[in-house]
């Protein structure tokens, strides 16, 4: 705008008659560096439009992706679900308890395990000041564990259990770690006896008063017997029995004992 008005007074000058050869270079140079400021605002202009542009290009990109890791998550939860299903079905075979009583159980079971589980709206989202682009603020322990969790009960049993596994190397000393070792177990399961097995057993070991002991432990009898190892399967609820005597899992380890004597 500077620069036009100045232009304009320039022109007004020459109409009028009142320039000499000097004031003709003079305004002629002006003129020069009139057109030299416009040209360099508008290289500005198209460079900040060049700018916005490739923004909204990084945005379009992103919401893409994120699209497309939905469409994968949907497409695994259907095949989870029927392993979930298939499990609970195994489970009720081999303790030969009734579904009212193992429902009760179950329930028992995860009223114990949500008070380790906060309640978190999830990680913050700061603004990256070099792009001006969204990004998630690093997770605290809770937050992570809590979306793990969340996969897991969605039957995403892969991506739960790189969830626990990073938790346990970044916070090693977390108040959840046993819980976090159990639900690792868990996302194992049938697919991998061996893995589970050894998670539940660091579980046992480490946090002996955990909620998640007797639990653990049991479980550890259920894939032994599972993989023919009677004896280990035996040995196992003993020990449920022995030092957890009036804890749900005890009962359900006496039930196996039953079925187990030679």
């Amino acid at each position: 705008m500077i620069a036009r008005t100045t232009a304009a007074g320039l022109l007004v000058v020459l109409v009028a008659g009142c320039a000499t050869k000097g004031a003709v270079r003079r305004v002629e140079t002006e003129l020069l560096v009139v057109r030299t400021i416009m040209v360099r605002q508008d290289s500005a202009r198209a460079a900040e439009l060049g700018r916005v542009i490739a923004l909204q290009q990084r945005t379009l990109d992103s919401l893409s992706s994120t699209r497309d890791a939905i469409r994968q998550m949907r497409s695994d939860l259907g095949g989870e679900l029927v392993a979930v299903q298939q499990s609970l079905v195994q489970i009720q075979e081999l303790t030969g308890q009734s579904q009212r009583r193992l429902n009760e159980l179950r329930r028992q079971l995860d009223d114990r395990t949500e008070q380790f589980i906060p309640v978190d709206s999830g990680p913050t989202p700061i603004l990256r000041p070099d792009t001006g682009a969204v990004v998630p603020q690093t997770p605290t322990p809770d937050q992570l564990f809590q979306a793990s969790l969340r996969e897991l009960q969605r039957g995403s049993r892969t991506t739960a259990r790189a969830g626990f596994q990073e938790y346990l190397r970044t916070y090693p000393t977390h108040a959840q770690v046993h819980a976090g070792l159990y639900w690792v177990g868990e996302t194992f399961g049938r697919e991998n006896p061996d893995s589970a097995r050894a998670y539940y057993e660091q579980v046992v070991a480490r946090f002996a008063s955990s909620p998640h002991a007797p639990t653990s432990l049991y479980k550890i009898g259920l894939l032994s017997e599972q993989s023919g190892d009677r004896g280990a399967a035996r040995a196992a609820y003993q020990r449920v029995i022995d030092r957890y005597p009036r804890t749900d899992e005890a009962e359900l380890a006496r039930q196996r004992l039953a079925t187990l004597q030679p």
